[in-house]
């Protein structure tokens, strides 16, 4: 095993609820299922600043990348907590194939305030 993926976190599955209006809601408090995963390599990957109306805000990007032949069960609507920060996965999880089986999954995190 490389040194390379020696990181670990946790994925945060939110839990289904519904407001007053009967609308579907991600729950990432308590209720969250939480999934340990380790041999992962996170590392910046761009960002950006916004203004808002008051402060501007730094907006830090992430590249999460499993080792090869680890396929974490990340899925677009999870967060993922790592070194005390807690990030939000953008867009769909990428999943790289080699015949019969998934080498390894690539995501885009964004760091959540």
């Amino acid at each position: 095993m490389s040194a390379l993926y020696e990181q670990s976190g946790t994925i945060v599955r939110p839990a289904v609820t519904e407001d007053r209006y009967g609308n579907k809601r991600w729950d990432y408090g308590p209720a969250a299922e939480r999934i340990p995963v380790d041999q992962v390599n996170i590392q910046p990957n761009g960002g950006s600043s916004e203004d808002n109306d008051d402060r501007q805000v730094t907006v830090t990007g992430w590249l999460l990348i499993s080792a090869p032949g680890t396929v974490p069960d990340l899925r677009d609507t999870d967060r993922f907590e790592f070194d005390g920060l807690v990030c939000e996965v953008t867009g769909k999880v990428g999943r790289w194939p080699v015949p019969r089986a998934i080498r390894h999954i690539e995501a885009q995190l964004k760091e959540v305030d």
